[in-house]
């Protein structure tokens, strides 16, 4: 009335209360969401040895989960319009532990696949419409640092469910460790239900915005946009070959190591929960463009590295590129969504259809590969992978931004 902003639709700053309970919910979905992911694929070599399964057969027991996540985001955002953004995100995390609690009774192996692909479908209520929570909720030059932390809580969740699962399955049993992690999925349920406040700016924009249709012309008439969506495929498929295979290198000689201590490579994702915030800090105050390819040229070196028979020389590269990989997608994402125009949600979805999408195709085929030409084989494929994101991000400098302290 006045002519003064209205103070509840104020963007939420680094340091207030409310942005210490955002990234607080937003760590404990992070952590769900990839704890509950990608707790089988150490388990990859030990289900392919017990089922008598290719490497490519059994990683569709995290291709099949990832492939209908990816599904899932095209429409989570028309869902997360309907219903809410929190409720929807919620139910996800929920949907997404019972399941998981579920797989630990399954009776064989095309059961297991079967629940973990309804369980990716689940789950993809929560990455995209979180990523567009931020965006909506966060003032812009506090952006980075929220999205980082969000994706440090994603990496550690990852490093986690990764760890548990293989400990457990090597002195225990791997539907323990199911039955565990589902119980840590319905708690970080709890808290971030309880934690993360409704959104305020989701819905106020007309009504009648762009449908489905409209909205995805509107992404890929932008310049820039196909091409940030085109960077996660890339990514994050080299990214998750790299901890598919690379537990079978090191089970087989002239490592010859125990599951519990190839599992323990995951504790490398504390390196991308540092280095996700890092980057996002950085990128807030250099531009994303000066920072994306660099990082990039990280994730590479440490794919090269892995390549010489030496345990020290294999942890140092996947720790590379677990810094390098990490720092990239914090940067990436958070790009798209400064520069997407509404339907921001959908910018969201669209990201991260194309990042689990190359999780499953690139890491599917990835065990192709190494059942033919092992890990030189691998490596080689992913550097050309990386290689083309790395020429993306080279491309995007040039980049001329549409916003406000887009880049």
């Amino acid at each position: 009335m006045n002519g003064l902003p209205d103070a509840s639709r104020a963007r939420i700053a680094s340091g207030s209360p409310a942005f210490r309970r955002i990234n607080r919910a937003m760590a404990f979905g992070g952590f769900s969401t990839f704890a509950l992911l990608y707790c089988v694929q150490p388990l990859m070599p030990l289900l392919a040895h017990d089922f008598g399964l290719s490497p490519a057969q059994s990683s569709l027991v995290l291709s099949s989960a990832t492939a209908m996540l990816a599904l899932a985001l095209l429409g989570s955002s028309s869902v997360a319009d309907r219903f809410g953004r929190k409720p929807v995100m919620v139910a996800s995390m929920v949907s997404g532990a019972v399941l998981t609690l579920l797989s630990a009774f399954t009776f064989d192996y095309v059961q297991l696949v079967a629940v973990r692909a309804l369980m990716g479908l689940l789950l993809g209520g929560l990455p995209a419409v979180a990523m567009a929570y931020l965006s909506d909720e966060i003032e812009p030059a506090s952006l980075g640092l929220s999205m980082g932390m969000y994706i440090s809580g994603s990496a550690f969740g990852g490093m986690s469910g990764r760890v548990i699962s293989a400990v457990i399955s090597d002195f225990g049993s791997w539907r323990i460790a199911c039955g565990l992690l589902g119980a840590a999925g319905l708690y970080a349920a709890w808290e971030f239900s309880r934690s993360l406040p409704p959104s305020r700016h989701a819905g106020l924009a007309p009504a009648r915005g762009p449908g489905f249709i409209d909205g995805l012309r509107v992404h890929l008439r932008d310049p820039g946009l196909p091409w940030l969506f085109a960077l996660p495929f890339l990514l994050m498929g080299a990214f998750v070959s790299i901890y598919n295979y690379i537990g079978y290198r090191l089970l087989a000689p002239p490592f010859g190591l125990r599951q519990s201590a190839v599992g323990l490579l995951s504790l490398l994702y504390l390196l991308g929960i540092f280095s996700a915030m890092w980057a996002g800090k950085l990128a807030d105050r250099l531009g994303r463009r000066n920072v994306l390819w660099l990082v990039m040229g990280v994730m590479i070196a440490g794919l090269l590295v892995t390549l010489v028979d030496s345990v020290i020389a294999v942890v140092l590269g996947v720790g590379l590129a677990t810094f390098g990989f990490f720092a990239a997608h914090s940067v990436a994402s958070s790009w798209v969504g400064r520069r997407a125009q509404a339907p921001q949600a959908l910018a969201s979805g669209i990201y991260l259809f194309f990042y689990y999408l190359g999780s499953s195709v690139v890491g599917w085929f990835a065990g192709y590969v190494y059942e033919h030409w092992a890990w030189p084989g691998v490596v080689a494929l992913l550097a050309a992978v990386l290689g083309v994101a790395l020429a993306i991000a080279l491309k995007l400098r040039t980049l001329a931004p549409v916003k406000q302290g887009e880049a």
